[in-house]
């Protein structure tokens, strides 16, 4: 039998709901950067990004996440300013062509400000709240949605910090944490999603071993969990050591398992693909009963 999929209504503050768990939802990857690690084409230019956008809202993406700095292992921090002037033109675009949520991927508080007031309704942090302190009290301010994903360290030396005594254990006593710290600033638990971060500050054996026990991590944590597998780098072996471009078939496995396991939502590039992978494996969770 397939672990239960918990049902959550997560209250957006423009006045939508985001409904988890009747089946899982995908999250459009809309990386807006001269240097993302898994993209054929750089999404720099506005209309471009706009445009891949709204196609991935018609392949059947749910939500739109759009990133405007790097956080793969070893990338460069950028200024706020820098990526506020990369992802607030596109926000502001999408959010009069989209009918679906936008997302926006940032761990800086002045930036998530301006997202949200641009047409962003939720924020997604890579860091869970462990690199800007105020980020959490500026997604209260707003009644904003908030996805907490589990780190260590910074992008440059994230590695350095992969040992785990219990993987599962350590995920989930840290992402308590990082929870608690979204409480004290006033963000309600209704609002929260949380991520266990594959890749991040992980061997690949620590990813997969999170893609296996993601029941567990899920039953004690008793929140959303989004899960984000596309073209990383532990699946690079799997692909016969192909460029992030080329791991979509890993990605497609590492999806299925995901959904298999109880994800809410999975974050993924190939939204059209993807898509049907989804479809794919919630309908054998389903004829299991």
């Amino acid at each position: 039998m397939f672990p239960e999929r918990l049902s959550y209504s997560i209250p957006l503050f423009n006045g939508g709901v985001l409904e988890l768990g009747p089946r899982p939802l995908v999250m459009g990857i809309l990386n807006v950067t001269p240097d993302s690690f898994a993209e054929a084409e750089r999404l720099t230019d506005t209309s471009l990004a706009v445009q891949a956008a709204v196609q991935m809202e018609a392949e059947g993406a749910d939500l739109i996440d759009v990133g405007g700095e790097s956080t793969r292992p070893g990338s460069v921090p950028v200024s706020a300013d820098q990526e506020a002037a990369r992802v607030l033109p596109v926000i502001g675009e999408l959010r009069s062509r989209l009918r679906i949520p936008i997302s926006v991927d940032t761990y800086k508080s002045s930036v998530a400000d301006a997202a949200l007031r641009a047409g962003a309704a939720m924020v997604n942090d890579v860091s869970g709240l462990l690199y800007d302190s105020h980020l959490a009290a500026v997604v209260a301010s707003h009644g904003a949605a908030l996805v907490l994903m589990h780190t260590r360290g910074r992008p440059a030396s994230m590695y350095e910090h992969a040992r785990y005594e219990d993987l599962a254990g350590d995920v989930v006593r840290e992402l308590r944490d990082r929870l608690a710290l979204a409480a004290a600033a006033g963000v309600p638990a209704d609002r929260i999603l949380v991520d266990p971060g594959l890749g991040f500050a992980k061997l690949p054996e620590h990813s997969y071993g999170v893609l296996a026990r993601l029941p567990e991590i899920a039953a004690a944590l008793e929140r959303p969990v989004v899960i984000g597998p596309s073209r990383k780098s532990f699946l690079r072996d799997a692909a016969g050591g192909r460029a992030a471009v080329e791991r979509d078939w890993t990605t497609a496995a590492a999806v299925t398992a995901a959904v298999l396991n109880g994800a809410h939502i999975v974050r993924v590039h190939a939204v059209a693909e993807m898509a049907q992978v989804v479809r794919a494996a919630e309908a054998v969770r389903r004829a299991r009963g």
